[in-house]
């Protein structure tokens, strides 16, 4: 396929890469800052643009992958009889914002990407959504070949699988986040938990968390509670968040 990027931060990257590696051409890389353009583009063999008025209207497919408050102002600049599939990448937008196009949809990732690490889309499961059956079949055949764990879903379920990624990933990082922080303050660093941490993300792989669960809550330990939040009484935050959490086991060890 002829593709055009729109895009040259984090998912942008890795699309561009894995398209060009599976031999799709990547035709033009957009970006508004022209360097970042221009770097993506040399990457993948593509000529960069830094104005969407210079777009190409024959492509087969046109990836947004930009962030989401983003793609709405994006849009508004997009020339409307572009032959194309037009596709954006967010997890909690809809897919009908697109909607000024004859071809659309959604190609989702759940999954953090950063730029400058690798990320084998082979074992990633994108979320696929096509405003019509054709335009979905097509999506899937094309991503299929960089990412053959792919599926169709609606919105709702992309959504469902946004909202879950956030308490799997970004909720669980900003536990690590205190955890670090705890152990600093006592001189300890947080090497100390890293085998935790890596034995329950393995648990999880092959069973549900629920019946992995362990700690002094599923075993209704008040005492070891008690003395828990009477450590981090300074930390008001903190406690919310143990004793909040203590209640979401607690309701769930039955």
């Amino acid at each position: 396929m002829d593709i055009v990027i729109l895009g040259s931060g984090n998912v942008a990257t890795h699309f561009a890469q894995n398209f060009h590696h599976q031999g799709h051409k990547i035709k033009q890389i957009f970006s508004r800052q022209k360097a970042n353009a221009q770097a993506l583009a040399f990457a993948v063999d593509a000529n960069s643009i830094s104005a969407i008025s210079e777009m190409q209207r024959d492509a087969d497919l046109y990836v947004i992958a930009i962030s989401d408050q983003a793609i709405s102002s994006l849009i508004v600049d997009f020339p409307a009889d572009v032959s194309g599939i037009v596709v954006h990448c967010s997890g909690a937008t809809e897919m009908d914002v697109l909607h000024q196009f004859k071809h659309y949809g959604v190609i989702y990732p759940p999954q953090s990407i950063s730029k400058n690490e690798d990320s084998d889309f082979s074992q990633i499961p994108f979320c696929i959504e096509g405003n019509t059956p054709t335009t979905q079949d097509s999506l899937l055949t094309l991503i299929h070949t960089i990412a053959p764990k792919s599926f169709a879903c609606s919105t709702s379920q992309r959504l469902a699988i946004h909202v879950a990624s956030v308490f799997a990933n970004n909720f669980t990082n900003a536990l690590f986040q205190i955890s670090y922080e705890l152990l600093q303050k006592h001189d300890l660093p947080f090497d100390l938990v890293r085998p935790i941490i890596l034995e329950t993300a393995k648990k999880v792989q092959t069973k549900i968390p629920k019946e992995v669960q362990t700690g002094p809550a599923v075993r209704n330990d008040k005492i070891t509670i008690k003395k828990h939040l009477n450590f981090i009484r300074e930390q008001d935050d903190w406690k919310q968040i143990y004793q909040l959490l203590s209640q979401e086991i607690v309701k769930r060890k039955s």
